[in-house]
């Protein structure tokens, strides 16, 4: 039964969602400057690189600035995503613990995501 609900109440969440990741994403484009590229950039990396060109060194700017927004507002999504799960399944909350994202109690127990795989943790206390 839980399962069944569960998979309801993701397909719900994402649903409500989906288009909010997409907004954010359109949002950050469209109020993108080029001065805010320029400054976060090293442009000696692009040049060892082998990038010769403005078009080449700006395109570039402009992919690194892109992944790095969309892999912050999809790791939000998936953040909201997991509190849902959390709250349904164990009904735990989002933690106020600083490093510490999911709450809750089955012998007591926290959980922390980062974007890099090897920095995903979990802490059981029985």
């Amino acid at each position: 039964m839980i399962s069944h609900d569960l998979l309801l109440i993701t397909q719900s969440y994402i649903t409500e969602h989906i288009d909010t990741f997409h907004d954010k994403r359109l949002q950050k484009l469209t109020t993108l400057k080029l001065h805010t590229i320029l400054r976060r950039k090293n442009p000696y990396l692009f040049r060892a690189k082998n990038i010769l060109t403005a078009h080449d060194l700006i395109q570039s700017f402009l992919d690194a600035y892109i992944s790095s927004q969309e892999e912050t507002i999809f790791g939000d999504f998936l953040e909201g995503l997991a509190i849902q799960i959390n709250q349904m399944v164990y009904q735990g909350i989002k933690s106020s613990a600083e490093g510490i994202d999911l709450e809750f109690n089955k012998k007591v127990c926290a959980i922390w995501f980062r974007s890099n795989q090897d920095l995903t943790g979990v802490i059981v206390a029985k």
